[in-house]
């Protein structure tokens, strides 16, 4: 007599699987944002429209308070361009959001070792500076530019200081997280990191020619191109803001309509430890970015 088979097993594909045998998360491999290069075109189009029409409420309030829009006072002007970088910083914020919540250290905001930026940044300095000396020689436009008078720096104090707040804290903030935090992220995921450069170099001397001569657009633009070279080799969009800074500093101080000379140090210094501070306040406020992942 043969032995009868052993029972079947109860099925158990019912049951709910064990947490504790569930694989743990995988962390990424990389801190590189998939942001898709179509937005990175698309968003400085946006952030234009946006910064003009918050230019139009300004002018429209402006307006009801009595200001005369035929010839638009330097506090309107002034106003209108603060709104147009926070405009830069919130397209960044809600184009880098369509997909999934973004951290700051994404954009660059994160910590850096001191020296070798130092060192990166100086030697971006001098790149840019003879390049600039060069091809103002070669095409024959050596002097200072001046400021747009709609800013009115001659005309009061008040317009003086903030103008200087506007041109080297607020527009290098806003347009280092626009070009260099997502514009340059974004255009790597296309063709890769040297297209990217020169793209990213090349819209950002074309922003700036509405606001500077057309002779400008080549070093503008390859002061775009390093500034992207300085935040892949520092991993950190503090020396670019820092550099971006200096070199409006300088640009800034030695308009015919400022004037400064030796005044041009101690102000530069100045902006360092401003930005110093908001970048300490950065790291407060969201914390410190994780050490084995970086935006570039």
């Amino acid at each position: 007599m043969s032995t009868p088979p052993p029972p079947a097993e109860a099925p158990t594909n019912w049951l709910p699987p064990d947490p504790n045998d569930r694989p743990a998360p995988v962390a990424p491999a990389s801190g590189r944002p998939l942001w898709s290069p179509i937005t990175a075109i698309a968003i400085i189009p946006a952030a234009l429209l946006g910064s003009l029409a918050a230019g139009l409420v300004i002018g429209i309030i402006a307006a009801i308070f009595g200001a005369d829009l035929d010839d638009v006072p330097p506090s309107v002007s002034i106003t209108a361009t603060y709104a147009q970088d926070i405009v830069f910083v919130v397209a960044v914020v809600l184009f880098a959001s369509l997909r999934k919540p973004v951290f700051a250290w994404q954009f660059g905001l994160r910590s850096t070792r001191l020296k070798p930026a130092i060192g990166w940044t100086a030697l971006a300095f001098l790149a840019i500076f003879v390049f600039s000396l060069a091809w103002g020689v070669i095409t024959g436009n050596t002097k200072a530019e001046k400021l747009p008078e709609s800013l009115g720096v001659e005309e009061s104090t008040a317009a003086l200081v903030a103008t200087a707040v506007l041109v080297t804290i607020f527009a290098p903030i806003a347009e280092e997280i626009l070009f260099r935090g997502y514009v340059f992220p974004a255009l790597r995921n296309w063709k890769g990191t040297w297209p990217a450069v020169a793209l990213t170099g090349l819209l950002f001397g074309l922003l700036h020619v509405a606001s500077s001569p057309l002779y400008a657009l080549a070093p503008l633009s390859v002061f775009g191109a390093l500034l992207c070279l300085l935040y892949l080799r520092t991993r950190s969009l503090y020396p670019c803001i820092a550099l971006h800074a200096l070199n409006n500093c300088v640009a800034f101080g030695s308009a015919p309509d400022v004037g400064w000379d030796w005044q041009i140090l101690p102000f530069a210094v100045a902006v360092m430890a401003v930005l110093t501070s908001l970048a300490w306040l950065v790291r407060q406020r969201f914390g410190p970015a994780p050490p084995e992942l970086s935006p570039v």
